[in-house]
């Protein structure tokens, strides 16, 4: 069986070689940002000296050239998460700026009063506040699916909680807190047969596992480039097709129109009726890049060396003296996102001792403040791994944490 080289893949991304104070990187901030392969930042580059041109406007050659970038990749898209059609690919700035085009669009023109909204314990504010303001700006119910003691959606509330007065479910794909793999064909099936769509927060499944939004059944799929090796400020909302069309922008300007006077417009077709303005045309090329890259390694040997750092990482840190992990223990169904406290220490403060070792963590809420009362903490340390991380990270991320378990324990 083809293993994953990984000292080839850590040679394309730059970034890695870095000291941070004076410290090899060992860079587990993956959950936030993933870093870019040299592959992301030449084809951005070579944008802007080749290509740099406004998109679906003039028709001059350069003008022409950047928009056969763009809709290539809008094409690469398609086939990359397996959309029935390129229409049903909308380009955004991000995984919540999709998410809130759908809470803005469909949401305010089909949730009524009375109607029910079911959401899960475990969201990012991003699939949560728009939602939540939903609700309350249409006096609508909004429901949680509750986890179980290990930190997995509790499928039993789930039919409990999803009714006939449910009109729209939302779930993370990939829990950014506890690294669980959520069961969205079912949830998506609970859905439909209630009449409800079902909206996916995929943000942090989409570099790591195949997406197939057809075999999900998703109606909505929303996901930011740079979780997935691309740039920063680009992001994709997934939306089936007769929703799109049923929907009404939310942001107007130039080239989502099809024609305007001085009292009236009217639409572009999709997906260009929600891509107002000039969008981030060299994020868009390194999405198509990241793309790229991510099938020339598949995502078959991706996802297997993954579940190996996964299985790795939990068994270095449970022997851990006084460290709490949060979610599941085993490896089946997470990926390799740890979120943990250390006796009493502040996660800030632990993060700063790691910081200092040259392993770049997360520490605070993670944008998931309520999940954080649910598990009684306030914050928690974060560690999360990527195919450029090894067995190796992994030693001196525990190495580190003894050393700060022995300075705040004894103070040397």
């Amino acid at each position: 069986m083809d293993k994953i080289d990984i000292e080839k893949i850590r040679n394309d991304f730059p970034i890695l070689k870095n000291k941070i104070n004076d410290e090899t990187l060992i860079y587990l901030d993956n959950a936030a940002t993933l870093q870019m392969p040299k592959d992301v930042l030449t084809a951005c580059d070579n944008f802007y000296h080749d290509a740099y041109s406004n998109v679906h406007r003039s028709s001059h050659t350069l003008a022409i050239k950047a928009t056969q970038i763009y809709e290539t990749v809008r094409k690469k898209v398609q086939k990359f998460i397996n959309a029935a059609d390129t229409s049903e690919i909308i380009f955004t700035s991000g995984c919540t700026a999709s998410l809130n085009l759908v809470a803005l669009s469909w949401g305010e023109s089909f949730i009524s009063a009375g109607d029910e909204i079911v959401i899960t314990a475990m969201e990012h504010h991003s699939n949560l506040i728009p939602w939540q303001q939903l609700a309350l700006r249409k006096k609508a119910k909004l429901k949680f699916i509750e986890l179980t003691p290990d930190g997995r959606l509790d499928m039993n509330d789930a039919v409990q909680k999803i009714t006939s007065k449910t009109k729209l479910v939302a779930a993370v794909h990939v829990s950014n807190v506890l690294g669980v793999i959520n069961p969205i064909k079912k949830l998506a099936s609970l859905a439909h047969k209630v009449g409800a769509i079902m909206v996916v927060d995929g943000a942090q499944a989409a570099g790591h596992i195949p997406i197939d939004v057809q075999q999900l059944e998703a109606d909505f799929y929303a996901f930011s480039g740079h979780k997935m090796l691309a740039p920063t400020g680009v992001g994709v909302l997934y939306g089936r097709k007769y929703l799109l069309e049923k929907m009404t922008p939310v942001m107007y300007g130039g080239e989502m129109i099809e024609h305007v006077s001085r009292f009236t417009s009217s639409w572009a077709e999709i997906p260009f009726k929600f891509e107002a303005g000039t969008p981030n045309i060299a994020g868009v090329r390194g999405l198509g890049a990241a793309i790229d890259y991510l099938n020339k390694i598949s995502f078959k040997m991706i996802t297997e060396y993954e579940q190996e750092l996964t299985d790795y990482a939990l068994n270095a840190l449970k022997k851990i003296t006084a460290l709490t992990i949060y979610g599941p223990l085993t490896s089946k169904e997470r990926l390799p996102i740890f979120s943990f406290n250390l006796d009493k220490i502040h996660a800030h403060d632990l993060a700063t001792i790691l910081d200092a070792e040259g392993v770049e963590v997360r520490a605070g809420h993670h944008c998931a403040e309520p999940l954080m009362t649910d598990l009684g903490v306030i914050a928690t340390v974060r560690a999360s791994l990527y195919i450029y991380n090894t067995e190796k990270d992994i030693d001196i991320l525990v190495e580190a944490i003894e050393k700060a378990r022995n300075f705040f324990n004894h103070g040397n």
